[in-house]
């Protein structure tokens, strides 16, 4: 069904695409979807340091097709890509104890949408030929950006491909080639180092998209905080031996939805925008993807937090009330969710704004930080732990000694309501938490696309009204994980909970208060112990809801798959594998068996590439529209259009679609590519019948940019009737900036 990879890459298994929020017009589309290698043993490693670690960082281009596929996150049929922001990037940060290297721990910190268990066991099979037993899913984590604005149809399961048409193979390849680039990048960059801790607060960058829902969380709860969305961000600096910076991680709750679900622009979204924020400021001269600062900038309880923090709206033309605060309970306008609309920081401008100002603001509180002088030092042992846990039946016990139970995965109707950042379709809503039919026609419907559920399955998952029951439709492979990755790296006092999905607010601050401490009770750290969390990891688990809020069923309680004992499902099994990170712990954990690999049998129905041609009389490359023949100034647009060629035919990683070049002493010199943020790159295919396109490069002139003569650059690669692929290129005429 797929085009395999070669050489290195050609026995690992490859993976799907999931794109969660808003699954829009889910029934409908599900019923046209269809007409129309295991991992290594689980295990427990580390060892111990005095504050001196080995540390290595990289970074990789992991930007799959921009045109022609699905995009990652609001899954949305009508979302297909057409050209690019900003690349996607995946940045790999090692830390290893220096007496004992082979004690090490590896965190990807990628601008995709989630991590994925068919990627992250592609990875490992590589790693596994290249490096042996050194990295394993003990000390490796493929944590996801939750950016929405990526490229989809890399995740394993089937219910995340229905709106990528299936599995897009080179999506896949993309992520796994380029993290690949990176760890290499980052192994090969180990030296003596030292690590460094803090944080600060961050408000205005962030809202809670489900306030009604937090409110059901206890009162006396509600009053330890401050407010209901985590304000802190958490800063890990990486030094050279010489007190140098070498990079960060910076973990901070936002969802990567700054740019709309209309955008069709490839991009990291606002985490993506503050990562080459921070980076271009440390090392200016550098294109984007050729820095040694590599600068990761985490997703924690990500949940129910929204970058639209001016509300949500209601925008409808001609009704009472457009204009209007949505509905609060359910994000309702006129009863409907179509309606209700969170607005960005720059929304009187646009959501690109947003995403810079969002973007921006993760990066400035970072860099306070980084430059501030209230930073701890990191030391102690490098650990990690992992356990496969199978979350269909988990049974386990509360600490009032009830007996609780997870459950098959199930999405309640609220599911398909949506949020207020990518509303839902019809008349699904958010807050549906009875067992009556808010709409007969559905529970007709529902019957045809996965198995009825049980009355034990019904009552396991109550009161979530059970929409798709997808715990239990496993053809023609599984619609939804079943069993999850539960990991914890530890170096010194800073324990990281790699998490398979989205914690609420509250989820997550329950979750690291029961784990840090367990981490004191029993001894394995002191009163530093610095615990965050960073997600969704490995395998998407969906929504971790509380059990108050999962009552409510708003989107995050309906997607909750695991029923409502799933958050503390998680609180008992990472705190069972605590004592695997003590400085002497020995021996490996329990562990369920791996889930199955499913790439193998992936259907995927989007379309090759047939042929591109040039219209007549022309030539790829040919200008269409040139540039303008007076004298630019910073805030001016300079547009081109080329006659061009599907860049499927190529992705051009680690490399560039166009490039902005100066004349600097009579030569030509690159000083933007297509992965600034002051640039788009567009493609449009005019007809089908006679392959033929064109690209639009367009540059913003930002302030300081030097008086000369430039031109654009345009790289592409056209195919031929007979499958050749030819690569050329096109230059705009020289224009001024003065």
């Amino acid at each position: 069904m797929y085009i395999s990879l070669s050489t290195a890459l050609a026995d690992s298994a490859f993976p799907f695409n999931w794109i969660h929020d808003a699954m829009r017009a889910l029934v409908m589309y599900l019923t046209a979807f269809f007409v129309a290698t295991s991992s290594p043993a689980v295990e427990a490693q580390g060892g111990s340091s005095s504050g001196e670690y080995l540390i290595g960082l990289g970074i990789g281009d992991v930007t799959g097709p921009v045109v022609e596929t699905n995009m990652m996150g609001y899954a949305s049929l009508a979302q297909t890509d057409t050209g690019l922001h900003m690349r996607q990037r995946s940045r790999a940060f090692i830390v290893a104890d220096p007496s004992h290297p082979s004690d090490r721990v590896l965190f990807i910190n990628s601008d995709i949408c989630m991590g994925d268990t068919g990627i992250r066991r592609t990875i490992l099979s590589s790693l596994a030929s290249l490096y042996g037993d050194l990295y394993t899913p003990a000390n490796t984590a493929l944590v996801g950006t939750h950016a929405h604005s990526g490229v989809g149809g890399y995740l394993e399961n089937l219910l995340p491909q229905v709106t990528s048409r299936g599995y897009v193979n080179a999506t896949a390849v993309a992520i796994v080639s380029g993290t690949l680039k990176a760890i290499a990048d980052a192994h090969n960059s180990l030296m003596p180092g030292s690590l460094k801790l803090g944080n600060t607060t961050l408000q205005n960058a962030n809202r809670n998209r489900s306030p009604s829902a937090y409110l059901a969380n206890p009162e006396w709860e509600r009053a330890m905080y401050e407010g209901n969305q985590d304000w802190s961000v958490t800063v890990l600096g990486f030094e050279n031996a010489n007190g140098g910076a070498r990079g960060l991680l910076s973990f901070f709750p936002v969802h990567g939805t700054s740019l709309y679900e209309n955008n069709t622009l490839v991009s990291g979204d606002n985490k993506g925008m503050a990562a080459w924020m921070y980076e271009s400021y440390i090392e200016p001269s550098s294109m984007p993807g050729n820095n040694s600062f590599v600068a990761g900038f985490v997703q924690s309880s990500v949940g129910d937090t929204s970058p639209n923090t001016l509300g949500a709206y209601c925008e409808s033309p001609g009704k009472p009330w457009d204009g209007q605060p949505c509905e609060s309970e359910h994000s309702t306008c006129g009863n409907r969710t179509q309606d209700c609309h969170g607005r960005g920081p720059g929304f009187h401008i646009s959501d690109f704004e947003s995403n810079r100002i969002i973007g921006q603001a993760q990066f400035e509180a970072t860099r306070t930080v980084m430059e501030g002088n209230n930073m701890t030092a990191v030391s102690g042992s490098v650990k990690s732990v992992h356990v496969h846990l199978d979350m269909t039946n988990y049974t386990f016990t509360l600490p009032n000694g009830t007996l609780a139970r997870t459950c098959p995965a199930a999405l309640g109707y609220s599911f398909a309501g949506g949020t207020t950042d990518g509303p839902g379709a019809f008349d699904f809503i958010q807050g549906h938490n009875n067992s009556q039919p808010h709409n007969p026609f559905w529970e007709v419907v529902k019957k045809f696309i996965t198995p009825a559920p049980s009355e034990e399955q019904i009552a396991c998952q109550h009161p979530k009204p059970i929409l798709l029951n997808s715990g239990y439709a496993h053809e023609p492979y599984d619609w939804s994980p079943g069993t999850v990755d539960v990991q914890m790296l530890r170096v010194g006092q800073f324990v990281i909970l790699v998490m398979p999905g989205e914690l609420t607010t509250m989820a997550g601050r329950r979750m690291r208060e029961a784990l840090r401490a367990r981490l004191v009770a029993e001894g394995v750290l002191d009163e530093r112990a610095y615990v965050v969390i960073a997600g969704p990891a490995n395998t998407y688990g969906h929504y971790i809801a509380t059990r108050e809020e999962y009552g409510v069923q708003r989107y995050e309680g309906a997607s909750t798959l695991f029923g409502p004992a799933t958050l503390e499902a998680y609180i008992n099994r990472y705190s069972e594998l605590v004592p695997y990170l003590a400085d002497n712990a020995a021996g490996m954990p329990s562990s369920n068996a791996a889930p199955r690999e499913q790439t193998s049998r992936a259907i995927s129905l989007q379309n090759s590439v047939i042929v591109d041609n040039p219209p007549l009389f022309k030539h790829f490359g040919n200008v269409l529209i040139d540039v303008g023949s007076s004298t630019y100034h910073a805030g001016d647009v300079v547009a081109v259009r080329f006659v061009g060629a599907n860049p499927r035919n190529n992705l051009r990683l680690e490399g560039t679609f166009f490039t902005v070049d100066r004349r600097v002493n009579g030569e030509w010199v690159v000083v933007r590519t297509d992965s600034h943020p002051s640039t788009t790159y567009q493609w449009n295919r005019t007809s089908t019948v006679l392959g033929t396109s064109t690209v639009d490069v367009r540059w913003t002139i930002e302030d300081g940019t030097p008086a000369g003569t430039y031109k654009i650059t345009y790289y592409g690669d056209a195919k031929s009737v007979l499958g050749g692929i030819s690569a050329f290129t096109g230059d705009s005429s020289t224009f001024t900036v003065g």
